[in-house]
């Protein structure tokens, strides 16, 4: 008959962090033995027959935008050095939900993720990343990451001898998020008088921020707005780093364009002041100027490459 010994205090404490270390000993093995293994796009992770199915959809799809060569006209260029520096180390996964949620352009979400994959394929292919046997798949895709690209940090652009930090977006993001919108409100003062609407009364149920948004600055406070922004969105044009929709700089330096810039930032100003003294009159000459120093601008930097700007020329005069 076998005899339990009695086991003190300390020992059993002793026993137990053992029986712990023991266990998580066996944890971590576990845990580094089923940690996927990382890829590089150089080892061949696609198919030559999946990336010929991607160049017919590039073709159709994307061509147009990004050019027949990857070189970027409305679009980015899906090749060279500025693309592998914008994909520095991330992987094929981020590259397929961004074609398959954002393009095309002007239909995004209309392809499929099969579609999305096949492109990605062909954009390695004509980045010259050899093939391999097996296609690409979901599966895989999350671990197959891009070369580390070497990038130098930007320094903060000086405007003015103001410190600014590198610019966020493109010049099409920036015209889109900000000229844009408010030049469209300022051209509206011709058609309804701010100082004769009624002010709106946003939805009980279910709450609408955007809807609510419009109603707390009506009339004259929305043009005011406006004009300001117009006005502070200018100098930002100018700001050193900054890239065209193509990939290509915005040409800072040019005399032509900062006089372009100017010619918006004193329409602002002048917008700004009929919009003070609520002037209604005076935004008949207003929406003049503000349309003629944006159309002066587009005939040189944007229409020149076709409708839209979507030519290769595009930010070039």
């Amino acid at each position: 008959m076998t005899h339990l010994i009695p086991m003190s205090p300390l020992g059993f404490r002793c026993a137990l962090g053992a029986a712990f270390c023991g266990y998580a000993l066996l944890g971590g093995l576990s845990l580094t033995a089923q940690a996927p293994q990382r890829q590089s796009v150089t080892e061949g992770v696609y198919s030559g027959g999946q990336a010929a199915r991607g160049q017919q959809l590039y073709k159709a799809q994307c061509a147009s935008c990004h050019g027949n060569a990857m070189e970027g006209t409305v679009g980015s260029p899906l090749a060279g050095d500025s693309f592998l520096s914008n994909w520095s180390a991330r992987s094929l996964a981020n590259l397929v939900d961004k074609i398959q949620k954002t393009m095309p352009f002007n239909l995004p979400g209309s392809l499929s993720r099969e579609q999305s994959t096949d492109l990605a394929a062909y954009i390695l292919q004509y980045g010259k990343f050899p093939a391999g046997q097996a296609e690409l798949s979901e599966g895989v895709l999350a671990q197959i990451v891009f070369p580390t690209a070497k990038v130098s940090a930007k320094p903060a652009a000086s405007l003015a001898g103001t410190s600014l930090p590198p610019p966020e977006g493109n010049l099409a993001e920036l015209m889109r998020a900000i000229a844009f919108p408010n030049a469209n409100i300022i051209f509206n003062v011709q058609l309804r008088d701010p100082g004769n609407q009624k002010k709106k009364q946003p939805a009980a149920a279910p709450f609408d921020y955007f809807e609510w948004g419009s109603t707390v600055y009506p009339g004259w406070l929305a043009i005011d707005q406006a004009a300001l922004a117009i006005t502070e969105t200018a100098p930002l044009l100018l700001t050193p780093g900054r890239l065209c929709q193509n990939g290509r700089p915005v040409p800072v330096d040019r005399a032509d364009w900062k006089q372009y810039v100017k010619d918006l930032g004193e329409v602002g100003k002048l917008a700004h002041v009929a919009s003070k003294t609520r002037n209604y009159d005076a935004f008949v000459e207003v929406s003049e100027k503000l349309n003629d120093a944006c159309a002066n601008c587009h005939k040189v930097y944007r229409d020149k490459g076709g409708t839209e700007g979507s030519g290769a020329t595009r930010c070039q005069p």
